[in-house]
This record gives structure tokens, C-alpha cells and sequence, in this order.
């Protein structure tokens, strides 16, 4: 199987992100596909040929983590953004569960943007907990550090520099002020519907 870019750009005009920004961030997101193919090939290529205990094996699997993954949140991150967002989320399950969860929608979102303001480059994520039944906010340290192991992602968010830089800067608060803005609440929801299908025993 070779793995394919997707074509995200339905998001060019979205009010607080330029179109260069976007642009640059669409080049690089296919960078990680074009990788995780590559690699992919390559531990074939050395595993077909008796090379599989060799440093050269090891490190096509040490990097495939770091390409994975970085593919993958990005197709999390654009499809969990919309360019006419707007629409209010209040009568959503998954914002009435948040509300549950964290004690009010407000208090979710305030544990979300301070976990997006911390020093450091990675990503913010929104995970469904399906043995737990509880949502939950964690720090995913670079691409591959910091992933809760069997949760299920509903939003994210890049906080890597390339992200909002080029329009924000430093001041990663107004990027963080966009990307709320620019929300697809519907695709997060449907994400937290899909969990909420696949939990344990029914549910």
C-alpha cells in the first residue's frame, strides 16, 4: 500500500491563517507522506534481502514513528479545520460531554489553550477514552512522545512554529484564537460519535 496526499485545499481563505502559511504547511505535510512511503520501501527492501538485523533496518524503524505520525496528525489537524467554520457547537453531544467532563465547555477550552501554550513545539490533542468514558487533553511531545496509548483523537492541534509563525510570530495566542475560530466542530464530533460506537461492550 502506498499512501496518498490528501488535497486540503478547501482551507485556503480561512480567516486567520494566509494562504502562504497554508501553503507551506500543505508542502510539508506531503514531505511526511512522501517519508513514511520511503521508509516503508526501504525496510521492505532490506528485510527481502536478509538485512533485517542490520543498524540500516533499525533505523528505518526508529525514523518511521517520527514520518507516521507526523503524516497522520496533520490529516487529523486540516480535517478537524473548515474555512466557513461558524456554526455553534453548544448543542453537540461532544461539547455537552466536554461541559460533563471538565465542568463547563469554558473550563475545557482554558485547559486546551494553556496546554497549547506551553513552551515547546508539538501538538495539542483532544482524546475520547472509550474503557474510561471520559474526555481528556494531552501534550504529544514533537510527533511521537506524549500519545495516549489506546484513546481516540477528536481534535487537533499543530503547535509546531511552521504552523503560525509566518502570520502570528511569537504570539502563539492569536493563533490559538484562529484555530478556535476555524473549528470544523462537526468532523470533531464525529470522530467522538465513531468512539463512542467502537467502546467497550456497546458502550
Amino acid at each position: 500500500m502506498v499512501y496518498q496526499a490528501k488535497n486540503y485545499d478547501t482551507l485556503y481563505g480561512t480567516p486567520g491563517f494566509s494562504d502562504e502559511l497554508l501553503g507551506n504547511h500543505f508542502t510539508l505535510y506531503q514531505g511526511y507522506v512522501k517519508n513514511t512511503n520511503a521508509l516503508l520501501d526501504e525496510a521492505k527492501q532490506l528485510r527481502d534481502g536478509g538485512k533485517e538485523k542490520t543498524p540500516e533496518f533499525a533505523e528505518t524503524r526508529r525514523r518511521f514513528g517520527w514520518e507516521f505520525n507526523g503524516m497522520r496528525l496533520h490529516e487529523y489537524y486540516f480535517e478537524n479545520l473548515r474555512r466557513d467554520a461558524g456554526s455553534d457547537p453548544a448543542s453537540l453531544p461532544l461539547v455537552q460531554k466536554l461541559a460533563a467532563d471538565f465542568g463547563s465547555f469554558d473550563s475545557w477550552q482554558k485547559d486546551f489553550k494553556a496546554t497549547a501554550a506551553m513552551r515547546g513545539i508539538g501538538w495539542a490533542a483532544l482524546y475520547y477514552d472509550t474503557h474510561g468514558d471520559r474526555l481528556m487533553n494531552f501534550w504529544i511531545n514533537e510527533h511521537d512522545t506524549g500519545h495516549g496509548s489506546g484513546l481516540v483523537p477528536i481534535l487537533i492541534l499543530d503547535v509546531f512554529e511552521h504552523a503560525y509563525m509566518k502570520d502570528y510570530g511569537i504570539k502563539r495566542d492569536g493563533y490559538l484564537e484562529s484555530f478556535f475560530k476555524a473549528v470544523h466542530w462537526q468532523e470533531a464530533q464525529k470522530r467522538f460519535q465513531e468512539a463512542l460506537v467502537a467502546m467497550p461492550h456497546g458502550g
